[in-house]
């Protein structure tokens, strides 16, 4: 996804579709910047990813393992069964399988952020997801639960690998 910024120079402000920054120079470094973002999802996961706990993907998926499993890793064409449970980043559920039983679906027809990080778990772990809104819906609402640009988190515990 590609977003295309405006930057307002004299304001300081880098305008985008889905966030606004604040762009400020470093008196003590006449070369540097550091961009500000006012956008609560952004501010989130930048606090989160210096938790000692939480690891980072290249793609910025990031995660926390709680249990780790035994079992054998599934593939991105593999079908997965689980139960997860997911939230916005103020704690609002909108989406669970532990009261309706597990759900089974093939990995590769998730968003990107399931997809990838399925794929780390062996099975009989339980990992806790946090997605940025890149890995999972984008710039798309989805029903009236979850807003345009969120990130997402999902607790997700891997039952099994289906055949």
């Amino acid at each position: 996804m590609k977003n295309i910024f405006r930057i307002v120079l004299s304001a300081g402000i880098i305008i985008s579709s889905s966030s606004c920054a604040w762009i400020m120079k470093d008196s003590k470094k006449n070369d540097s910047i550091s961009i500000k973002s006012t956008d609560p999802n952004i501010i989130f996961l930048e606090q989160n990813k210096q938790n000692k706990d939480v690891i980072t993907t290249n793609s910025g998926l990031q995660y926390k393992i709680i249990t780790k499993g035994t079992g054998k890793k599934p593939r991105e064409t593999d079908t997965v069964k689980v139960n997860y449970r997911g939230t916005l980043i103020n704690g609002k559920e909108f989406d669970s399988s532990y009261g309706r039983g597990a759900a089974v679906f093939p990995l590769n027809r998730v968003i990107s952020g399931w997809t990838e990080g399925l794929q780390l778990m062996p099975v009989g772990s339980k990992y806790i997801f946090y997605i940025p809104s890149g890995l999972g819906y984008g710039s798309r609402e989805v029903g009236s639960d979850i807003p345009a640009n969120s990130a997402l988190i999902f607790e997700v515990d891997l039952l099994d690998i289906e055949k």
